[in-house]
């Protein structure tokens, strides 16, 4: 396909989309579409949906209209878990000409003859069953980090998630692969690889086709650990039960893994933990945590917490945010329940008020701010590197530590994508680090 078209592309949801979005973005500029940013005017607009929450849904009306407005005869495609989940809703919204479910996504160019506006949207999505393959991704040029996409799929059925319906059974990578792909990445000047996928600590299984575990993450772990030319590997979320001591070890005595986990936690109550269908309780949560601190004191520690599940009383919120506020952890991402369609949950009883669901979130929320300020001040003084980002912030630069402190410094240019050794300093009023540089040499 030779052509002179323009695409853009908007991602909602998680780093494992951002991956996808970027091997399908190749996709296009290997037949010759030229990528432009999404709020340019172009020929084709692809959208690569969420669906964890509602509001993830209702962002694509309005992302569909913000496409339009660039060039009101631009063919819009929808991809991604929406997409899989709710296909001719997708296809019914007005301007969306195509949409393609989970394995279709992979093969976009084969599905377009020309860029004719269709007058309903043609939809081409498999039974989630038939999604049983592994299609391997991985983000460049978008970002300093890559995401490197390890795995997909879940067997889990927890109550209140759609992921399993949208992405279909557990899958991995090859290990390989996964080393070709990090490879790659490193050989272009990425200077740091997030593994993503959506149950990383499941990976291993189904990496021949089968559902036995030709390996585990451990081993996947020391693999990469010797691939020359990375500078940072970062392990993005990972189940409780599935992050072994063997991991936590090895990752305290790496060359290249970073002191920085990402955990899931969901509820700090037995309760409704079992509620969920969570294969864990909170005392292996707790582990995890001293664990961690026991071997990486200076690790940040992330927690991913839902609010408002059905249930969910003031006596068990109160559970939950107790049992936050003694661990010692780093961050919240805190997530307001919403109903989802084919979930267990949405049939439960003790359904919270929305309004008490706000009210919970707005709470943990608050004690994020505080973990996260109390974690900064722990690091004060503290000698480290960070990897500065690409974007001018109204005159500053932005970077990360290896374990995930938030630093800035005046703008240069000449720090983008470089790794200086400082010294944390103090926390300004934004709530960011600042430094000392300890030389002026840039490492790497």
């Amino acid at each position: 396909m030779n052509t002179d078209k323009k695409v853009a592309f908007y991602t909602l949801g998680c780093k494992l989309n951002f991956s996808e979005t970027s091997t399908i973005a190749r996709s296009f500029v290997n037949e010759g579409f030229e990528r432009v940013e999404f709020d340019e005017e172009a020929d084709v607009y692809v959208i690569n949906t969420c669906s964890v929450t509602d509001n993830a849904d209702k962002r694509f009306k309005s992302i569909v209209r913000s496409a339009l407005k660039s060039n009101e005869d631009a063919f819009i495609i929808g991809v991604g878990c929406y997409a899989q989940l709710k296909p001719e809703e997708l296809a019914n919204v007005d301007g969306v000409d195509l949409v393609l479910g989970a394995t279709e996504k992979f093969n976009v160019t084969s599905y377009i003859n020309d860029l004719t506006k269709n007058d309903i949207g043609e939809v081409h999505s498999c039974e989630i069953e038939e999604a049983d393959t592994y299609v391997g991704a991985y983000s460049i040029g978008d970002r300093t980090r890559a995401f490197l996409k390890v795995q997909d799929g879940c067997d889990y059925k927890c109550t209140y998630c759609t992921i399993p319906l949208a992405r279909g059974i557990s899958r991995s990578d090859t290990v390989e692969n996964v080393l070709k792909n990090a490879k790659e990445i490193s050989e272009r000047g990425i200077k740091e690889i997030v593994l993503t996928g959506v149950n990383i600590g499941d990976y291993g299984k189904g990496e021949f086709g089968n559902k036995k575990h030709e390996h585990t993450f451990s081993e996947l772990v020391k693999e990469l650990d010797n691939v020359e030319g990375i500078h940072r590997l970062r392990i993005s979320s990972i189940e409780p039960n599935l992050l072994k001591d063997e991991t936590i070890e090895f990752v305290a005595n790496s060359k290249t893994f970073v002191p920085h986990f990402h955990i899931p936690l969901q509820s700090g109550s037995d309760e409704l933990l079992k509620k969920m269908k969570r294969r864990y309780l909170r005392q292996t949560y707790t582990d995890r945590v001293a664990k961690i601190k026991e071997v990486m004191p200076n690790a940040c520690i992330g927690v991913d917490v839902i609010v408002g599940f059905p249930g969910e009383t003031d006596e068990l919120f109160l559970e939950t945010y107790n049992y936050l506020n003694e661990q010692d952890i780093s961050y919240l991402h805190v997530f307001t329940y919403s109903e989802r369609p084919n979930t267990e949950a949405v049939d439960m009883d003790g359904v919270v008020p929305k309004k008490v669901r706000a009210k919970r979130s707005k709470m943990l929320r608050g004690l994020s701010v505080k973990k996260r300020r109390s974690f900064y001040e722990s690091q004060l003084g503290n000698t480290t590197s960070v990897l500065f980002e690409s974007e001018n912030k109204e005159g500053f630069i932005q970077g990360f530590t290896e374990n995930y402190v938030k630093v800035k410094t005046p703008w240069n240019p000449e720090f983008v994508n470089t790794i200086h050794e400082i010294t944390l300093t103090t926390i300004d009023e934004d709530g960011l680090v600042r430094f000392d540089f300890v030389n002026e040499t840039v490492n790497v």
